[in-house]
Formats: C-alpha cells, sequence, structure tokens
C-alpha cells in the first residue's frame, strides 16, 4: 500500500455492537523487541504490534545481527528473538532506517550510543522533521558522540558508540521516548544514571527492565538505574491490546446513540489510562472487567456503551497520558455538550503533523466549532458533524480519529490518504466495518 493514496468513505451507522480484536500495544512491542534482543536466551513474544513502525525496529534490530523469526498466524503476528547479550550486536552495513517511527529512532540511538562501532539512522520526511536535540542533549551528558542535521536539531543521526558514564539527567519533556533511551544508554554506563521526571510518563520500560532482571529503582518520580553486572533474562509473554488503538472504539461507543462495544485483554497501564480518566470525567459508561496482570502489566477487557458526553477542562498532568488520543477525545469533545478546553498539549504540534492545526482544520470542514490555542485548543460541542471530504495529513491517528467523527456524521465523510493506518493498525477498517455490519 505504500505509495498508493487510498481515499476511504465512512458514512453514518444506525448500530455499532460487537468485540473488537485489539493489536498488540505498540509501545510495548517496540521495547520487549529491544530488550529481548539485548538479554541472554531465546524468548517468544506473541501478538507483537503489526503496524509498520514496530517492524521498523525488528528490521533495525535485525540489520544489528539480532536473530528474530517472525511466526505468522491467522489473526496475530508473533516473534522468535534470539538475544545477543550485552555487547553482541554487529556494526549495520547500511544506514538503519525508522520509517515513520519516532520511538524505533529515539530508543535504538539510546541502545547504539554504546556500542562500539558507527551508525547511522534516519527516517521517512516527516520523521526527519521531528525534533532531536531533546534526544542528543541528555545522551550527551553521558559521553555519547552522536550528531544530528541542521546543528543536531533533526534526523538523520550519526553515533559514534563509546564508553558511557552515569549523569543526573533531569527530564524536563515528559517523554517516554526520550526517557527509554536513557535507560538503555544507562544499561552501559559505568555508575549510576538517575533521571528526574517533572511529570512521570508511560513507564512500559521501567516495568520490563524490572521484570528482566536489571536494578532499578524508583522514589516517586525519581529513578536510579545501576549499569548491567550480568545480562538481562528473556522473556516470552503475550503483548496486551494496544489501550491507544482502542480508544477510538471507546469513544465511537460511548458518542454513538445505539452502542455497546467491547476490547478484550487490553491494557491498563496507569500511565496509559488517561483516555478512560477523561471519558469517564465527560460521562462515559466504562466498564472494566477480567482484571488481571502478565509481566507486570495490568490487562482488562472493557466495555463502553452509549453515553451523554459532557465538556471538561484537561490539562497539567494528565496531559502526557493522553498525549497520543487528543485527536480522538477532541471528536468525542465535539459531541459532548458544553466546551472542552485542552491547554498544555504543545507536543502535539511535534508528532507525525502538527495535530492541533491538523484537527481544527479537518473538523472544521465537518462543522466543529474549535478555537486553536498555541498548546491546545477550545472545542465547543452538542452540534451535529456533516460528512465532507478530509484529508489525514499522512497521520494514522488523524485518519482513525475523522473516520470515527465519520460515523456520526450526516451524510458521507471521504476520508484522503486513509492508508496512513498501516502505521499503528492495519486492521482498523476491517475492524470498524465489522462492528457496523454485527449491528
Amino acid at each position: 500500500m505504500a505509495g498508493q493514496n487510498l481515499m476511504q468513505t465512512v458514512k453514518p451507522s444506525p448500530h455499532l455492537q460487537g468485540e473488537v480484536l485489539l493489536p498488540g500495544d505498540k509501545s510495548i512491542s517496540h521495547r520487549v523487541a529491544i530488550l529481548d534482543s539485548l538479554s541472554q536466551g531465546k524468548s517468544t513474544i506473541k501478538n507483537f504490534a503489526p503496524g509498520r513502525d514496530c517492524w521498523h525496529t525488528v528490521t533495525c534490530l535485525k540489520a544489528l545481527g539480532v536473530p528474530i523469526q517472525i511466526l505468522k498466524s491467522q489473526s496475530t503476528l508473533s516473534l522468535s528473538v534470539s538475544g545477543r547479550g550485552r555487547m553482541g550486536f554487529r556494526e549495520p552495513r547500511d544506514v538503519l532506517y525508522a520509517g515513520n517511527s519516532g520511538t524505533t529512532m529515539r530508543l535504538l540511538s539510546g541502545l547504539l550510543a554504546a556500542q562500539p562501532f558507527l551508525s547511522i539512522i534516519t527516517g521517512d520526511a516527516s520523521l526527519r522533521g521531528r525534533p532531536m536535540s531533546r534526544l542528543i542533549e541528555p545522551l550527551r551528558l553521558m559521553g555519547a558522540e552522536i550528531w544530528g542535521r541542521e546543528q543536531d536539531l533533526l534526523a538523520p543521526l550519526v553515533i559514534r558508540g563509546r564508553a558511557l558514564h552515569g549523569a543526573e539527567i533531569p527530564l524536563t519533556i515528559p517523554s517516554a521516548q526520550i526517557k527509554s533511551a536513557i535507560l538503555l544508554a544507562g544499561l552501559f554506563a559505568q555508575g549510576n544514571t538517575v533521571l528526574y521526571q517533572s511529570v512521570k510518563s508511560r513507564d512500559h520500560t521501567e516495568r520490563l527492565l524490572t521484570a528482566m532482571g536489571a536494578k532499578l529503582d524508583t522514589d516517586g518520580n525519581h529513578l536510579c538505574l545501576s549499569p548491567l553486572t550480568m545480562p538481562l533474562s528473556s522473556i516470552s509473554f503475550r503483548v496486551p491490546g494496544d489501550l491507544s488503538s482502542a480508544a477510538y472504539f471507546l469513544v465511537a461507543g460511548a458518542i454513538h446513540s445505539n452502542a455497546r462495544i467491547t476490547v478484550r485483554a487490553c491494557g491498563i497501564n496507569p500511565t496509559r489510562t488517561g483516555i478512560i480518566d477523561a471519558l469517564v470525567a465527560m460521562g462515559a459508561k466504562i466498564q472494566m472487567r477480567n482484571e488481571r496482570m502478565e509481566v507486570g502489566e495490568p490487562l482488562a477487557d472493557i466495555t463502553v456503551e452509549s453515553s451523554e458526553l459532557r465538556g471538561i477542562e484537561m490539562g497539567g498532568g494528565i496531559i502526557p497520558r493522553i498525549i497520543d488520543e487528543l485527536p480522538i477525545l477532541a471528536v468525542a469533545a465535539c459531541v459532548a455538550r458544553g466546551r472542552t478546553v485542552i491547554r498544555g498539549a504543545g507536543e502535539l504540534r511535534v508528532k507525525e503533523s502538527d495535530r492541533i492545526a491538523a484537527m481544527l482544520k479537518e473538523l472544521g470542514k465537518m462543522g466543529a466549532d474549535i478555537e486553536e490555542l498555541a498548546d491546545g485548543m477550545i472545542i465547543t460541542g452538542g452540534k451535529r458533524l456533516r460528512g465532507a471530504k478530509v484529508d489525514s495529513h499522512s497521520d494514522h491517528r488523524l485518519a482513525m480519529s475523522l473516520a470515527i467523527a465519520g460515523l456520526l456524521a450526516t451524510g458521507e465523510t471521504i476520508i484522503n490518504r486513509a492508508q496512513v493506518t498501516q502505521i499503528s493498525y492495519p486492521a482498523f477498517w476491517q475492524e470498524l466495518q465489522r462492528l457496523v455490519e454485527r449491528a
């Protein structure tokens, strides 16, 4: 589908009923593939995220000499990973390509900073325009030799691996990608690596490191990682369903007048459940059942029903927990009664697109009442959206958010560049169609 421009048409549906099969959590999939590659031993990762982003991580790891076997079944993807140990990677013969995946580029940069060879990592046009100085600067505090384009602002990145030292690093931007890159570098450093988080971001890396035997102490928002004295233990497990992917269906169920949708085995890590907290605060009828733990990660079955939503204010500490879900929450706010205010979300400007400007433009075509703020938006809801020709801006989260808006709109909504959903959720359009057909 790469290189093609898919126009997807969405029509309003009188009902939305059924269960959704979620892809594996994208954030966890990236991390467990990298950490199992660093481990000693063989592992099997079931329900690995099938999107292009995680595939780029796998391709880069294979280029670094990691034996990875792809195991496909009818509905899920699994990996068999043979860990290379602490220093078993080889110098890549070519430039590493991260595609559109900021997670791939940033996490692997932390790993490569400590490897005894030269590596270059790049990405597509969108990724080459995203900020990298926030990654380069803390790694340099640990002694890393890393450079970027335009005076270290942008990718491609050139990394000459070398011995690193621990450092005390304040994380002024609540980014789990930057935090994880530093922790990966810290595994190889001499001395402890101490991180000070202003706001806690998603903690999948910390949970996995602890489960695999790393010495990581947590005190509130402070982290202290000791360098490895023995290899990480490989882990085999089933990746929980992706809550960021579930978000589109949770919002669809809440804003539709005749809906009941269940997502099963979905990750409910507390650093990720901002979408649920926000929807409940807006009045959504959401129930969680069968809660359990797998390899340190909590998961549950989540059911949502038709609800009467009201506008709320979102800002402060919840923003890092909903940053990826803000586009679909903007759709919920368009339907909710009253005014929704989103502040402190300036990070949306430097995602795969400028998501504030893009959502303002595209939802505006559908009749939404949205005022743009420098770091967010004000949405006055309660008005019926109308079908329109809209564009994804080559951003997977915008494409899926506009699809859900189209389910509620009058008439047809035509989404340009809809194939971009392949980045994170290849089966999205099929799952959406199944919900409509089951009704």
